[in-house]
């Protein structure tokens, strides 16, 4: 029998020693690894973001996810684009699923979860709010087609309290739809990029750390990494400000 959401919480928080409130904020994906992570001890937590905020940054966890999937053979699909969204249904089903898969292969072995994770924060990250397509409400709080305060005339020539929205209003709504259309496309675009840039980042870094334990170098590679870590002029970290040995990008 699947376990409710409360029970599913609980046994999550002993066992990560985290501190999570809802299962949306599963959707981060750091949990999902972590939770594998204590089943067969070699997932690499240093590459997952426990305190994601940002939606690349659960794809990014995600894709660790993936990898440890792929290679331990386990045979179940994992619906990033929809868990990412950080949805109640959607990962309270795939939680449901961990923690069967946990009981049916966790051996019993002590598991420092802290350790494992190098002390990183794993503070309950915040469940994200997708951009909305549309309201029915103009910026600045006008009601639609509604009478202003003091109950003037509207300039439009209606009446005050017709329901009949001027076309000033119509087409801010219109620009406000197209620009949330817009911006959800941008997000995805970004995200997909991001994940493949980061797949060359880890290839890279994993075949550079490969040579430099032979005692040999790849000029190649070393170029291919330069360009990933390169910025622009004008574009610099500040030299003072704190560094995420964790974070890549």
């Amino acid at each position: 029998m699947s376990g409710s959401r409360t029970d599913l919480l609980a046994w999550l928080n002993e066992l990560l020693q985290i501190n999570y409130t809802k299962v949306e904020q599963c959707g981060t994906g750091a949990a999902y690894c972590q939770v594998l992570d204590s089943i067969f001890l070699d997932v690499p937590m240093s590459r997952v973001k426990m305190n994601a905020k940002h939606e690349y940054e659960f794809i990014a966890n995600f894709k660790v996810l993936q990898n440890a999937f792929k290679a331990k053979k386990i045979d179940k699909p994992i619906l990033v684009e929809r868990l990412v969204k950080c949805k109640m249904q959607d990962n309270l089903e795939f939680l449901q699923w961990m923690k069967r898969f946990w009981d049916s292969n966790y051996g019993g072995h002590e598991y420092d979860p802290v350790a494992r994770r190098r002390g990183a924060p794993a503070e309950p990250p915040a469940t994200i709010a997708p951009i909305g397509g549309g309201g029915s409400r103009a910026p600045g709080g006008l009601g639609v087609g509604g009478a202003r305060s003091g109950g003037k005339t509207p300039v439009t020539g209606h009446r005050a309290g017709s329901t009949q929205p001027s076309e000033a209003v119509q087409n801010l709504q219109a620009q406000l739809r197209d620009m949330s259309t817009h911006m959800e496309g941008l997000e995805k675009e970004r995200d997909f990029y991001f994940a493949k840039l980061r797949d060359i980042e880890i290839l890279v870094q994993q075949q550079i750390e490969a040579l430099e334990a032979e005692g040999k170098d790849d000029f190649t590679l070393n170029e291919i990494q330069k360009i990933l870590y390169s910025t622009e002029d004008g574009f610099e970290v500040p030299e003072n400000a704190p560094v995420d040995e964790e974070e890549t990008f």
